[in-house]
């Protein structure tokens, strides 16, 4: 019986173009995964898209004299030309500022306030008296408290992944004129997370077995540091203006309405097809399985803050106040990758940008490379010289060679057919039924989101077919054996058959 697979993606900020670190973090693990699920049968609707509205987006503009707007579109495109060429596969792949997402954001914020878990706060945040503003947090830099870091950004330490409140930096200074800003008060709504403590203990203790020990550890280390309220509005132009008409001069908090993109993407698709309620098969299906590949610097917002949002707004857009939103059934966080040692980073332009590597090597070589290196449980690193390495000793000589020689002799020895074998022998028979085995021992490290220990299952089949090879006839016994020769050549034949669906989630290009 197959399953409703909902493959929710982080989304990036458009505000530079996507790098492998990107790739080997979320896109691409998503789509092996989404792949293989609908090979298997499986309903899956695959969403992300560009989040148009982080103070990334902004500082951007910024620097290079254009809107927000003319920003994000610029690399919202972007992104939909350099995921369209490395073959992620998604359903919907569309951006923060629809018209859609901007009233289920508002929709959401307005159930939360209504169902008493939004409240006001006066807040002390960073001013600029020379830029007469409140300093957005990614407009701050300074000295990370927990780790000493001298470039920790106002709202998150890349270098030990703390979040933080910019007033927290030590000597903090404006990212746009290097200037001391003050400290100065501002009222916004926070979101209640500490009321759904007990609510979110027991989601975790639910999933935590088969959740990422990442994912559990980072996420318990959240909760025991002690669950606070954080603020879902602030003092900026750019974004979704808040809904009520006092507020209208702020806006919503983007960490707090680019998670409902997941949700808002499914309803924006559901329209598309034209089916509006087709949603629901998986938003309102408890049975169904909603997987957020993220990097491990989200961890907290989609094992606490999402499921938080979700529990609280209830049944949004149905009238049946029974329902219940589903929560998400698993997080495969990836850890980092690095390239010569050193984080990927945007901001700081130390990156192997995604459209450049097009540009210089054909798809399936990267997604191999990326996906033998992807870091699943710890840091990785991307190095040229094992890009090259494993794409020539792996890729080419086990699984290109393989499927080139054989398929090159049955076309010239048997008009471009495939031989008829006769009665298969002994070794004939084995081999096919350990690759034809490969459907059940791939498809189980695939299911629990062990994305290289299954690409190395499936190479190993490869090898097995080498091997096979080398000790059958076939080369040499064409002219003296043909029937034991179509043999060998069909047995081959049958295990690449196999193999190519196999390697497909890896491979969709030359598979």
């Amino acid at each position: 019986m197959s399953e409703n697979i909902h493959v929710s993606v982080a989304w990036p900020y458009a505000n530079g173009d996507l790098h492998i670190g990107h790739l080997a973090g979320a896109y691409l693990p998503a789509d092996i995964f989404a792949r293989y699920h609908r090979l298997k049968g499986n309903r899956v609707l695959m969403v992300s898209g560009s989040d148009s509205h982080g103070t990334p987006i902004t500082v951007e503009a910024d620097s290079t004299g254009q809107t927000p707007r003319e920003v994000f579109e610029h690399y919202h495109h972007r992104f939909l030309e350099a995921q369209k060429d490395i073959g992620i596969s998604y359903d919907l792949f569309t951006h923060t500022d629809t018209e859609n997402h901007h009233r289920i954001a508002k929709e959401f914020f307005l159930r939360l306030l209504e169902a008493g878990h939004l409240y006001k706060e006066t807040q002390q945040l960073l001013y600029s008296e020379s830029e007469k503003r409140f300093l957005p947090d990614r407009y701050v830099e300074g000295t990370c408290p927990k780790c000493g870091h001298g470039e920790a950004r106002g709202d998150q330490c890349e270098n030990c992944g703390s979040l933080l409140d910019a007033i927290e930096l030590i000597e903090p200074r404006s990212k746009t004129d290097g200037s001391r800003p003050v400290v100065r008060e501002t009222e916004h709504y926070f979101f209640d997370l500490p009321a759904f403590s007990d609510q979110l203990l027991a989601y975790i203790e639910e999933h935590a077995h088969y959740w990422r020990p990442n994912v559990v550890n980072f996420t318990r280390n959240f909760i025991k540091g002690g669950l606070k309220g954080r603020p879902v509005t602030r003092d900026i132009e750019w974004g979704i203006p808040v809904p009520l008409e006092e507020w209208s001069d702020k806006r919503i908090y983007v960490w707090f309405e680019a998670v409902m993109g997941y949700f808002s993407a499914s309803v924006e698709w559901a329209h598309n097809i034209g089916s509006p309620e087709a949603w629901k098969d998986w938003w309102y299906n408890p049975e169904a399985k909603i997987f957020n590949f993220i990097g491990k610097d989200n961890i907290p917002f989609h094992t606490l803050f999402w499921p938080a949002e979700l529990i609280g707004v209830g049944a949004i857009l149905d009238e049946d106040e029974d329902r219940r939103l589903t929560l998400p059934y698993d997080l495969p966080a990836n850890e980092f990758m690095n390239v010569e040692g050193a984080p990927f980073s945007k901001s700081r332009f130390w990156a192997i940008w995604l459209p450049d590597i097009l540009r210089r090597y054909d798809a399936d070589a990267i997604r191999y490379y990326v996906s033998v290196a992807m870091p699943e449980t710890r840091d990785s690193d991307f190095s040229w010289d094992d890009f090259l390495h494993r794409n020539n000793n792996e890729l080419v000589a086990t699984w290109g060679n393989l499927v080139n020689r054989v398929l090159s002799f049955a076309h010239k020895h048997w008009d471009g057919r495939v031989p008829e074998p006769g009665e298969l022998g002994a070794d004939d028979k084995k081999l096919i039924a350990q690759v034809e085995g490969g459907f059940e021992t791939v498809g189980k490290l695939l299911e629990a989101v062990k994305l290289r220990a299954a690409l190395a299952e499936a190479m190993r089949l490869a090898r097995e077919v080498n091997g096979y090879l080398e000790r059958a006839p076939w080369f040499g016994v064409i002219k003296e054996d043909r029937e034991q020769a179509a043999k060998t050549v069909y047995t081959a034949l049958r295990a690449i058959d196999s193999l190519k669906i196999l390697l497909s989630p890896w491979l969709p290009f030359s598979s």
